[in-house]
């Protein structure tokens, strides 16, 4: 489903992501692990191409990511062509970036209006099923001041699982969040993995991680360090993923 080959990106003199490659396959959870400033959100927003990048390719169900290749130059893509892109890889950030004057409801049937066109009345009961598939059809009508930040996280998740993604992009969805709201976020990613959900999860949560994700990734320095199944973490190979658990108290 996603392929990223030798990706390159930089800010100025910085390299931030060194010849990065991966591959994830439909219904894989990818769990990304690292310390900060490693790459991790910065790898995301290249795969929504919501970052542009130097060299290499991102590849998404078959479809180039931002860039065609014309007899033997990169040209970037029409913007039509993105937006079509972004709404088949939905991205759900830190901040949830709700519209505050709008309900919960409104929040998650807009896109279906604005962007799939689908007529008001059916787009409400579309957003009304999404917001149950969460669990908060109760709180349908509430404002976003109104609501604590794990509901709010979970009405950004609706909102992007309305565009019927056939990838979701999960950036430190947590972080914002006490123990107990983000147990009510990660409980909705859980159900997600479990029917095949096909996600790439930027995440400090290492417990969690391990405990739905396919495939690990840990990244240092802009490079994929050490990559593999849930058990890297319980028997990491590389010193420097050995070094992160530990500081972590995991091993």
């Amino acid at each position: 489903m996603i392929e990223v080959r030798e990706l390159k990106k930089s800010f100025g003199e910085r390299v931030i992501l060194d010849q990065v490659s991966l591959t994830v396959p439909q219904g894989t959870v990818c769990g990304i692990l690292g310390p900060s400033g490693s790459g991790k959100s910065t790898l995301l927003r290249c795969v929504n191409f919501l970052e542009s990048f130097e060299a290499g390719e991102i590849i998404i169900d078959g479809e180039p990511v931002g860039y065609r290749s014309v007899e033997g130059r990169r040209e970037p893509l029409p913007r039509k062509t993105i937006a079509r892109m972004r709404s088949q890889c939905c991205m759900v950030f830190q901040q949830f970036n709700l519209f505050a004057h709008m309900t919960a409801l409104e929040n998650v049937s807009i896109a279906l209006i604005k962007v799939r066109k689908m007529p008001k009345r059916s787009a409400l009961e579309a957003a009304e099923g999404l917001l149950g598939k969460v669990g908060l059809t109760h709180r349908k009508d509430a404002y976003p001041a109104f609501l604590s930040g794990g509901e709010q996280q979970r009405v950004a998740i609706a909102r992007a699982l309305a565009m019927q993604p056939k990838v979701l992009l999960l950036d430190e969805v947590t972080s914002a969040l006490d123990p107990e709201r983000s147990a009510e976020v990660l409980d909705v990613i859980a159900d997600l993995s479990r029917e095949g959900m096909t996600m790439m999860m930027v995440t400090h949560q290492v417990h969690f991680a391990r405990e739905i994700c396919n495939q690990i990734i840990f990244m240092d320095g802009g490079v994929i360090v050490e990559r593999g199944d849930s058990s890297m973490i319980t028997d990491p190979s590389s010193d420097r993923l050995k070094s992160f658990l530990r500081h972590l108290r995991l091993v």
